[in-house]
């Protein structure tokens, strides 16, 4: 296995549980599941909207990231690359 797949299986852990916990981080809409981790709690605190914005982008350039490494993975392993 090359050094270069090695540090993608890495990252791609990384970004995964990133993005789990990003994805725990958001304000709930009302119920469910995110009221069982302190939704409920959090939301009579009120966040910033700039704090959700920043969140939001967060979330989506660390998916984004992480998409991409499990794309590239993918054609590695279909053309035998490493």
């Amino acid at each position: 296995m090359t050094i270069v797949k090695i540090a993608l299986k890495v990252i791609v852990v990384i970004a995964s549980i990133l993005l789990t916990l990003l994805i725990l981080m958001h304000k709930g809409k009302g119920g469910g599941l995110s009221d069982m981790f302190g939704g409920g709690i959090s939301s009579n605190a009120g966040t910033s909207g700039v704090a959700e914005k920043n969140l939001n982008r967060l979330t989506i350039i660390v998916a984004l990231i992480w998409v991409a490494i499990i794309i590239a993975l993918g054609l590695m392993a279909k053309y035998h690359i490493g």
